[in-house]
């Protein structure tokens, strides 16, 4: 990810970290200080250095918190012995919900991330509404709940020497890229966060690539994509791959891509790449194409507080679903995008890695680029305004709505139908979007509505004001 956080290092060290020492690498600390990122501009975003710096790799194996857990089982059979997992972007939404889950179902984890989430939060004024433990809390906590270790790889992906050490050292035989920019209107804040996205996001997985290349050639990736490289085409959305006939010839393509932000074409870009490496190289990819994620509970970051998930509701990391109920939850109208027929494909985050352990099971083969839809779920901005209305009278909420001028560029009403059947193949098992759930995530919501800066809800990023000075973004 950001080249800012990449610190000069000769050397690889190994690292264990316990609740009452010094955590290394934390918050505030060398590699990772807001406070001197934040006294530069925002160009240091992109990477503009004449000579690459060298990287170190930190790796932090976390010990027991509290009394050392029962040993794993071992065996000498190499057949049986637990697949490795690398998830890029772990400390993330949908990549910390994974690492666990994986872990969990007797993987051997590593994570490997810069920590730069945490940076965006500091740098717009914004944070969790949920209090989130620092990464290397979460992965003691986990150790000592369940006795399961998870490596910690910190550094950036857009560093070479960086992910060829860590793939080197773990040798991983799948690796799970959640480890990119995530945010469309980030993505529209001005000219730097646009570079930044897709430099960030297109030469990491290009590093991504090279890595299985040359250091594990039977791993196999699994990409996290976006139902948002489609667009809001007039006809079917198709898995990947569409048939099309013309003049009297018939052939399958991939499926027209219609980004609608940077952010959007940096994974239009990721996915010719890893097409490409595919058929030139033999790689074996799975794109998951994911919809818009909901809720913060799995059963797995339920175990303990510092395993709590983190869950956004601003106007720039905030996805709607979440975004309404904790409007709903402050009695903040629900900001409906103009006319509010926009739909999407829509999935709980308990789903989200499900679908990436289906994947992981059943990889693909070597040279095969899949494509899954994965979403369970379609509704509209209005749609889901009237259900958190209708749940949140349940409660005692007054819930309204207000319609806010469209700061996007995108149809507001318009056919929307788009397939997701090869993970339901696979063995999928959702969780849809009923009043129960509902119930839950507002009585979530309500529990923290404290924490809530209301000067976060309305939207201030604009996609035709986008300009090339650097904006800057108050709390």
């Amino acid at each position: 990810m950001a080249h800012l956080l990449s610190a000069p290092c000769p050397s690889v060290i190994s690292l264990s970290s316990t609740k009452n020492s010094v955590k290394p690498f934390g918050l505030g600390q060398t590699l990772f200080n807001p406070q001197i990122v934040l006294t530069s501009s925002l160009k240091g975003l992109v990477f503009q250095e004449k000579k690459q710096r060298r990287s170190c790799l930190f790796r932090a194996t976390a010990l027991p918190i509290t009394q050392q857990a029962p040993p794993e089982a071992t065996t000498n059979d190499s057949s049986s012995k637990p697949k490795r997992v690398m998830v890029i972007g772990g400390d993330g939404y949908c990549g910390w919900a994974t690492a666990l889950h994986l872990s969990k179902k007797n993987y051997e984890v590593c994570i490997v991330d810069n920590l730069v989430r945490r940076l965006f939060d500091h740098q717009l004024g914004i944070e969790s509404l949920t209090p989130i433990a620092s990464i290397h809390d979460r992965i003691s906590r986990w150790k000592a709940l369940t006795g399961k270790s998870i490596e910690l790889f910190v550094g950036d992906i857009c560093d070479f020497e960086f992910l060829a050490e860590s793939f080197k050292s773990f040798e991983p035989d799948s690796v799970v890229h959640f480890g990119e920019q995530r945010s469309a209107p980030y993505s529209m804040i001005d000219r730097s966060r646009a570079v930044f996205t897709q430099h960030n996001n297109v030469i990491g997985t290009l590093n991504v690539l090279f890595a299985i290349k040359e250091f594990g050639e039977e791993c196999h990736l699994v990409k996290l994509g976006t139902m948002g490289e489609y667009g809001t085409p007039n006809i079917d959305i198709e898995e990947g791959y569409i048939t099309i006939t013309h003049n009297g010839r018939t052939d399958t393509l991939p499926y027209p891509k219609q980004a609608s932000s940077f952010y959007h074409l940096s994974k239009v870009h990721d996915s010719h790449n890893i097409a490409f490496t595919c058929k030139a190289w033999g790689i074996r990819a799975t794109d998951l194409n994911q919809g818009v994620v909901y809720g913060v509970k799995t059963d797995e970051t339920e175990m303990h507080e510092e395993l709590r998930n983190r869950l956004d509701y601003d106007a720039v990391f905030g996805t709607a679903l979440n975004r309404f109920c904790v409007q709903a939850a402050v009695g903040h109208p629900l900001t409906v995008y103009g006319k509010g027929g926009q739909t999407r494909g829509y999935l709980d985050i308990r789903d989200t890695v499900q679908c990436v352990e289906l994947a992981i099971a059943n990889p693909a083969k070597a040279g095969e680029f899949r494509v899954f839809n994965q979403f369970t779920e379609q509704f509209s901005v209005n749609e889901l305004a009237s259900l958190v209305t209708k749940a949140g009278s349940k409660l005692g909420l007054d819930v309204k709505k207000m319609t806010v001028p469209n700061p996007r560029v995108e149809a507001e009403e318009h056919y929307y139908n788009a397939k997701h059947t090869k993970l339901m193949e696979l063995g999928l098992e959702p969780h849809y979007l009923s009043d129960s759930l509902l119930d839950s995530l507002l009585n979530f919501a309500v529990q923290f509505r404290d924490r809530v800066d209301t000067k976060q809800i309305m939207p201030s990023v604009s996609w035709k004001k986008i300009g090339v000075k650097t904006k800057s973004m108050t709390a």
